[in-house]
């Protein structure tokens, strides 16, 4: 059924709009899916005389030829062999108008046929369609798509959908403490509960079961109209969009018109407005009241209400942020208890409160020169702030909470495993057949489709008489070969990119560092040290968030040129590419920082130069874990307020007014006597950002997590920002989903797919790394060496003399020894931070045998904490069963009641047909004597008994 209002010339009267916007113009049946494009009706008219082309509009008969060429459109046309059309040689008769197109217009007209078929196809297949007059010389025009019963129980079928059936049962729950336990804390939590419909009995679910028309009885069908809710008919219809061909460039499904522009958008409608003073409730208003408002960030997600109206795939997502956000809340109490510990702790901190601030009532001896020649010795005293600073983080309490965040992690996995399991029972998604997966994933992309023509059309000149190597005809490893070359190459190219961008801030903060040092202002030369890192973490900040930006893109580029063949590839393949090339970006400063910086600088009198006039640099006195935790808190504060934030926000209020002011620019304004005062539904969506998938949100959760675990040994605030960007960021992405997006298609999972595998090697990685972080970084290796291998009484007294080696001034080069120096005629050493022999020894600024016992015992710190941490981790998750008991059972019991079900409704049936098979002999003996008689008139007796039988056999045939 095709309501297509052409020309407004039904009668003269145009049906009005539907009054809630989600209807077609009978108000009956519903709007399941929305297919715009823009159209061009203006044709290049060049009759002997006119000066200027004008608006040709539809009229009776048209000859419609191409730069004087093919024709096209209603003229008379002969098919030759091959499938091919041409104008036939006979007189033009009168009243026939010859139009010659120009190239756009030949584009046009091309994209109009291909439409039509396209439409055509879908009205064979069952579906009904109502479209916009074209009125205007071009513009915006919808075709709006209905699936009646017949379409939406055969596909429903075919998708093997699950639906609930009439047989409800019971939920048994677990007794005893735990019960009593989650009583009063729903009790507490009431407040915190969103308003939404529940249902009546939670103790009761309904049996869900594979949708059959043969067993359509089994199912709990009040209206067939309400039977399928609105994401699952979108969900339907969008799998026959995808699935209905053109011939045209052998276009299979929308995905290929989208992407050759026959069409601009296919989308399903939202739920009515979000907002609005009417008291007509639907599910996207209860969604933003109850959710997507930044005034209820105290309640907890509706995560049914999510998954019912945008799909599994998006609800799950949102549990998993949920969940994520509140495993933050215990890990983030114990970093600020471990931040709490070291400022009590800060003035009883033996080695630097006392070795390094008191230094000069001691009188110890210089510290040698940072920068030959223009730089003085100094005193330790100097570095006192930052030393006493370094304790916040730099304390016994960081490994204790490194080992917390590791266990958190495996146990947030272990948790999130069980939660995942918990909704796929209640969410029907634990059936979930693999043919369905399979089905739903296999359709080829557009690309795959345009390349693999390709392919086909250069062969076809060498192709074989054997028609079967055609059919099965795909893109082999040797077509690919090119793009997985570009893939290396520039992968490859954009890690050195970044690399690059890291040794250009080092060789910012060394020359900065240098001539800052030359200012004549004290303030100046007093905090060089402050100024060069806070700018240099900008600097940091500001080129990640570019890079990141550039890396989207590139990581995009790169899998299309690779042609994937379904969209579940691609997405896997785009997903490791940008999160490899943006976990090296975000990381990449931060590892220099933590195990490179002051690791190569020499030694006084054979320091390592760059650019032959300036020093590496190197690490504050009291070493680079305050370094590290300045550059890791800008770094992700600024990524979380700019780019999670901010961009998110603005740049798809940007897109959409780009896209507003687009659309009225390039149609012209002309009265459209069809169009209704009031906008419906259908523009509404159209205007808003198209959905382009989950990506985006989790890559930035993802590189998060990895702030939160792999560094955390250096900053143990960062669950607790974490935490307060989450809370934020839900709503966040719930106000855009609800408000900014076009309605996501629908998609069922069983899982979050490969971002478990990525989460769960971050958990893994962040193991080594803090152990790296504690026995490298730190000082938390050598103390103990010392309090328990080198002190005399088993303290902390003495240890900054113990870490500092000595340096005869005199084997300084000539010309390197510092100018002016007040320390000059006194100093005949001076002290740096090495474990090295010194100048009086026979291997003098060798190694010492400190350094060698202070390494193995770093490598061993490393050995042990890796694996007490990775055997805690198993322990744990050994512990923890992925699969919750009270699940188990029930999936066991749903089983057994899905068999009893069955045989209950099967045993009924064949009751049935036994009380037909009863009622037809019961007939059958009272009629026997009456039917003989009629029959004697017109056959023999025994004939007659023969088909009396005959008869009851087909009667039981039919029941």
């Amino acid at each position: 059924i095709i309501n297509n209002y052409l020309g407004g010339t039904q009668g003269g009267a145009v049906d009005k709009a539907s009054p809630s916007g989600m209807h077609f113009r009978d108000s009956k049946r519903k709007v399941d899916y929305v297919l715009a494009y823009h159209y061009r009706k203006r044709l290049a008219r060049h009759p002997a005389g006119a000066g200027s082309p004008e608006p040709t509009h539809e009229s009776a008969s048209l000859a419609l030829v191409s730069n004087g060429g093919t024709g096209k459109g209603c003229a008379e046309l002969q098919r030759q062999d091959g499938g091919q059309y041409a104008p036939q040689e006979q007189p033009r008769p009168l009243g026939v108008e010859v139009i010659e197109l120009g190239p756009l217009d030949t584009l046009e007209e091309e994209k109009r046929l291909q439409r039509e078929e396209y439409e055509r196809n879908l009205v064979e297949v069952g579906l009904e369609i109502e479209k916009d007059p074209e009125n205007k010389s071009q513009g915006l025009s919808f075709v709006r798509i209905h699936a009646p019963w017949q379409v939406l129980s055969r596909e429903a079928e075919l998708l093997k959908i699950k639906m609930p059936t009439k047989k409800m049962y019971e939920i048994t729950e677990e007794g005893g403490i735990l019960k009593t336990l989650n009583e009063i804390w729903c009790k507490l939590t009431k407040p915190l509960q969103p308003q939404v419909p529940q249902q009546e009995n939670t103790n009761m679910k309904s049996l869900s079961y594979p949708f059959s028309r043969e067993k359509i009885y089994l199912y709990n069908i009040k209206d067939k109209d309400t039977f399928f809710d609105n994401a699952t008919r979108s969900r339907i219809v969008r799998e026959i969009l995808k699935r209905v061909s053109t011939k045209a460039r052998n276009s299979t499904g929308i995905g290929t018109l989208i992407a050759n522009h026959v069409y601009d958008a296919a989308y399903p409608l939202h739920d009515g407005e979000y907002e609005g003073q009417n008291d007509d409730m639907n599910e996207r208003k209860l969604l933003y009241r109850e959710w997507a408002r930044y005034g209820v960030f105290y309640k907890f997600q509706p995560i049914d209400l999510i998954r019912k109206y945008f799909g599994e795939k998006i609800g799950l997502y949102f549990a998993w942020l949920g969940l994520y956000t509140e495993f933050l809340i215990p890990s983030s109490v114990v970093g600020i208890i471990v931040f709490l510990y070291g400022c009590i702790t800060i003035e009883g901190d033996i080695p630097r409160d006392v070795n390094v601030c008191f230094s000069v009532k001691k009188r110890t001896l210089p510290l040698c020169y940072l920068l030959h020649k223009f730089c003085d010795y100094w005193n330790l005293s100097s570095a006192c702030a930052t030393a006493r600073a370094s304790h916040l983080f730099d304390n016994p309490a960081t490994v204790f909470f490194s080992i917390f965040m590791a266990l958190w992690a495996t146990m947030f996995l272990e948790q999130w495993k069980r939660l995942q399991m918990r909704l796929s029972y209640f969410w029907d998604l634990t059936g979930l057949e693999e043919e369905e997966v399979s089905f739903l994933s296999e359709h080829p992309r557009p690309e795959y489709e345009t390349k693999l023509l390709q392919k086909k059309l250069k062969n076809k000149s060498i192709t074989t008489e054997n028609s079967n190597e055609d059919e099965k005809e795909k893109l082999t490893w040797s077509d690919r070969m090119p793009g997985y070359a570009a893939n290396f190459g520039l992968i490859l190219f954009m890690i050195m990119l970044t690399f690059s961008a890291v040794f250009g801030v080092i060789v910012y903060r060394i020359t900065t560092a240098a001539a800052l040092s030359f200012s004549t202002n004290e303030t100046t030369r007093s905090n060089v040290r402050v100024t060069v890192t806070a700018t240099a973490v900008i600097i940091n900040l500001v080129v990640i968030l570019i890079l990141d930006e550039i890396y989207g893109a590139v990581a995009k580029w790169l899998t299309e040129i690779e042609v994937p063949k379904t969209e579940k590839t691609f997405e896997e393949r785009l997903i490791l590419k940008a999160f490899l090339l943006k976990f090296v970006n975000s990381y990449a400063p931060i590892f220099y920082v933590a195990f490179f910086k002051g690791r190569f600088v020499g030694r006084p009198g054979h320091y390592v130069y760059v650019f032959e006039g300036y020093r590496m640099e190197e690490c504050a006195p009291g070493g680079c874990l305050m370094e590290l935790c300045i550059q890791l808190s800008i770094i992700m504060l600024g990524k979380q307020l700019i780019q999670n934030n901010l961009f998110e926000i603005g740049i798809p209020k940007l897109k959409k007014l780009f896209r507003k002011l687009k659309d009225e620019r390039t149609e012209p304004k002309e009265m459209d006597t069809n169009q209704s005062k009031d906008p419906q539904q259908w523009d509404l969506d159209y205007i808003l950002e198209p959905f382009t998938g989950l990506t985006p949100e989790y890559m930035e959760m993802i590189i998060q997590f990895g702030f939160v675990t792999l560094f955390v040994a250096s900053f143990p605030l960062a669950p607790l920002f974490a935490l307060l960007n989450n809370i934020i960021e839900v709503r966040l992405d719930a106000k855009k989903f609800v408000t900014e997006l076009r309605r996501p298609d629908t998609v069922r999972a069983k899982d979050i797919g490969i971002w478990y595998n990525i989460l769960s090697g971050i958990g893994k990685l962040s193991v080594i790394i803090n152990a790296f972080v504690i026995a490298v970084t730190s000082d938390f290796i050598p103390r103990l060496m010392y309090q328990y291998a080198y002190s005399q009484n088993g303290t902390m007294h003495g240890f900054i003399n113990h870490t500092l080696s000595y340096f005869n001034v005199s084997h300084l080069k000539a010309g390197t020894q510092p100018e002016n120096s007040p320390f000059a005629q006194d100093v005949l050493f001076c002290r740096f931070k090495d474990y090295r022999e010194p100048p009086w020894s026979q291997n003098q600024y060798e190694f010492s045998k400190q350094y060698w016992a202070v390494l193995s015992a770093r490598l061993a710190f490393v050995i042990l904490f890796q694996n007490l941490v990775m055997f805690l981790s198993v322990l744990v998750d050994w512990i923890i069963p992925d699969i919750p008991k009270d699940i188990s059972e029930q999936i066991k019991k749903e089983k057994s009641v899905l068999l009893d079900f069955f045989l209950k409704e099967e045993h009924e049936k064949l009751k049935l047909i036994e009380s037909f098979i009863a009622r037809d002999k019961q007939k059958h003996k009272s009629g026997t004597k009456g039917e003989r008689i009629r029959a004697a008139s017109f056959c023999q007796f025994n004939r007659c008994q023969k088909g009396s039988f005959a008869s009851f056999s087909s009667q039981h045939t039919e029941v």
